[in-house]
């Protein structure tokens, strides 16, 4: 029986929600939206006048279909070129989902992001479902097909995984921004010294180019390795120039709720580099470069206003 308007408008409704779920339980905003969509497609087909709670139908049918991606990913992601880090979201963007609570803006957060990927495939559903969108263990069984006690038991197991010796720190756009920019005045002084200070001693550096755009391979670990790192990778190149098409400006907005620099080339993002902060210093800098994984940056970027560069046409 072909959907009403009302049926259609109802999913439509539930959209922004799903996309939000998807890409917590995915890393990738193109992925999620495909899984949206693949959900529409199942909702098409049903006899939806006997739902009888169309939002718990909804997540349930993409909460499979995601849980089906992620078993098939993790295959694929065996022979992915180098080090694997999700796709990030510039701020504004509808897919981070709700921030209102602290554990809502932290489910988000790009470390966590990155953490989530250590997870059983049913362990991030239920950390998702749970932790980002508020879900009773009860409605989570009934989607994953679990007791109430197994939810919770998963919930506990993943908030185990995930929780890391060091506190995070909760920071707002204004200070994630003044974070970036003395970064930036670091990295780009063409000293170690300013850098040391502001890592913490057992930070590390990684990036994610996909194979199509060069990133290590394996982590940089340590604050003066992290320090000489960086220093090189912010010293200006016609080589660096010729690989970017360009030469950058450098931005300070935040990325998954988080500080992150944001490299523009001719109005293309080139790369998200997102800060991980606690209050002992920058403990993490992943690097977002693989082309694959910037698209909705950059068309988030012309949709909106950043404001001016930090750095005007660094490298």
């Amino acid at each position: 029986m072909p959907l009403t308007r009302s049926d259609v408008d109802r999913f439509e409704a539930a959209r922004p929600r799903l996309e939000a779920i998807a890409y917590r339980m995915l890393g990738s905003a193109s992925e999620a939206q495909d899984i949206v969509q693949e959900t529409y497609l199942r909702w098409q087909g049903a006899d939806v006048a006997s739902i009888e709670v169309p939002e718990a139908w909804l997540t349930k049918v993409l909460t499979n279909l995601c849980l089906n991606q992620l078993s098939s990913g993790r295959v694929r992601r065996e022979t992915y070129v180098g080090q694997w880090l999700p796709e990030p979201l510039l701020e504004g963007d509808p897919m981070l989902g709700p921030a209102e609570t602290a554990e809502q803006r932290e489910s988000v957060s790009y470390a966590v992001m990155v953490l989530l990927e250590r997870l059983s495939p049913n362990e991030r559903a239920v950390y998702v479902l749970r932790e980002a969108f508020a879900y009773s263990h009860r409605e989570i069984a009934g989607m994953l097909d679990l007791t109430e006690a197994a939810s919770q038991q998963i919930f506990h197991r993943a908030k185990k995984h995930v929780a890391r010796g060091r506190a995070r720190v909760d920071i707002d756009e204004a200070a994630a921004r003044r974070i970036v920019e003395e970064f930036l005045a670091a990295a780009t002084s063409g000293e170690t010294e300013p850098l040391i200070k502001l890592l913490t001693s057992d930070a590390i550096v990684i990036g994610d180019g996909g194979g199509k755009v060069p990133a290590r391979a394996s982590a940089v670990e340590g604050a003066l390795a992290v320090a000489r790192f960086l220093r090189g990778l912010f010293k200006p190149a016609p080589a660096k120039r010729d690989l970017v098409g360009g030469s950058p400006d450098l931005y300070a907005i935040t990325a998954n709720g988080g500080p992150a620099v944001v490299a523009v080339v001719d109005g293309r993002v080139f790369g998200v580099m997102c800060l991980e902060r606690t209050d002992e210093g920058v403990v993490a800098v992943r690097s977002q470069v693989n082309p694959d994984k910037l698209e909705r940056a950059t068309r988030r970027w012309a949709a909106g206003d950043f404001g001016p560069p930090v750095v005007t046409g660094a490298l």
